[in-house]
């Protein structure tokens, strides 16, 4: 079968989740990949001759949180140029490469590529939760107005998909037809290691300015903080800033005593994998972060703050066990349930 693969470039976690599934569907398909960005430079290294290269969306991030001004007028500044290019590359696919099926991370040049040729199309990701399950969290009166415009957007965005497939690492009844729950994707790379504690504690960290991030650290000398985010290499005592390598932030991850991030999918379920209990700050505006930190709390994997502060973070680190504890109880079988799934609807799809 011929499979057309689409990976939006917002976001690194859409990309290293995908080359799990791209990965498996090679063994037995033909797939090509349409990304942007930094996705696209990932995906293009991994799997050489197979990715093209589109215009993607992208949003403007602050230190307080996402600018939906800068979002939109940079949308519109970039708009016609993006589907000139994108105008291109479509007539391009379609003379070199006509798929049987599509897949869609979210992404909407797939997403209209596949309704314009009436293909089968699968969604994969984890948003979806949102539009398409009950969310058993409280929804603050400052979320719910970003909690109705991630309903909208995640509605418009990939509508009338032949299967939904979901990653979540919590429970949440669905509500929807043709929509199924999965565990999350996790990187073989991952997969093949065994968690210890070696003390340190990992943070993943791009929308905090890096003077402030670092004098809040400070204040907690008798910890280690292995800081990412940066890229680049500079020690400030307890708190050592790191380039990014994918070995380097493995080795450290599965390590690591505990987690401070923002609420990134990706990472947020990788380190309930490892069993490291996770401090979630979720970029403000951000809905889909709120609801990942939110279920964080509510399992008892770690807490939700709204800010990085000494005092938070001790806080988070004074309940360690009790996190611990209940992490233990998390089950997850690699990414079994995700191949047996995807096979089924495969077959059923081309039968």
């Amino acid at each position: 079968m011929k499979i057309l693969y689409g990976v939006p470039g917002e976001g690194m976690g859409h990309a290293t989740r995908s080359k799990v599934v791209i990965a498996h569907l090679r063994k037995n398909h033909e797939v090509r990949i349409v990304s942007s960005g930094k996705a696209f430079q990932f995906l293009d290294k991994h799997f050489p001759g197979t990715a093209m290269e589109i215009r993607g969306f992208h949003l403007a991030i602050s230190d307080k949180g996402v600018s939906r001004i800068k979002t939109f007028t940079e949308t519109l500044k970039q708009g016609p140029k993006n589907l000139v290019e994108n105008f291109h590359q479509y007539r391009r696919l379609t003379e070199t490469f006509m798929p049987d099926l599509v897949i869609s991370d979210f992404e909407s040049f797939s997403f209209l590529f596949a309704k314009h040729h009436r293909l089968p199309l699968i969604s994969i990701d984890n948003i979806q939760v949102i539009s398409r399950c009950k969310l058993e969290i409280p929804i603050p009166e400052a979320e719910k107005n970003n909690f109705l415009l991630a309903k909208k957007i995640i509605q418009a965005k990939v509508p009338n998909c032949e299967h939904y497939l979901i990653t979540n690492f919590f429970e949440a009844p669905v509500r929807k037809k043709n929509t199924s729950l999965i565990p999350p994707i996790l990187r073989p790379e991952l997969l093949e290691r065994s968690p210890r504690d070696l003390g340190h504690i990992i943070v993943y960290q791009t929308a905090m300015g890096e003077k402030d991030l670092v004098r809040v650290l400070n204040r907690m000398d008798r910890e280690r903080f292995l800081v990412y985010g940066y890229n680049k290499d500079k020690d400030y005592g307890n708190v050592l800033l790191k380039s990014f390598s994918e070995e380097g932030f493995m080795t450290d991850f599965t390590t690591a005593k505990a987690a401070l991030a923002n609420s990134g999918f990706s990472f947020t379920s990788e380190a309930v994998y490892l069993g490291k209990p996770v401090m979630s700050v979720p970029i403000p505006n951000q809905f889909e972060q709120y609801v990942n930190a939110a279920y964080i709390d509510k399992y008892g994997y770690g807490r939700i703050f709204p800010q990085f502060t000494a005092d938070a973070i001790k806080a988070f680190l004074y309940d360690l066990p009790h996190f611990q504890k209940r992490l233990q109880q998390y089950r997850q079988n690699g990414n079994q349930a995700l191949y047996e799934q995807l096979n089924r609807l495969l077959e059923e799809l081309s039968a």
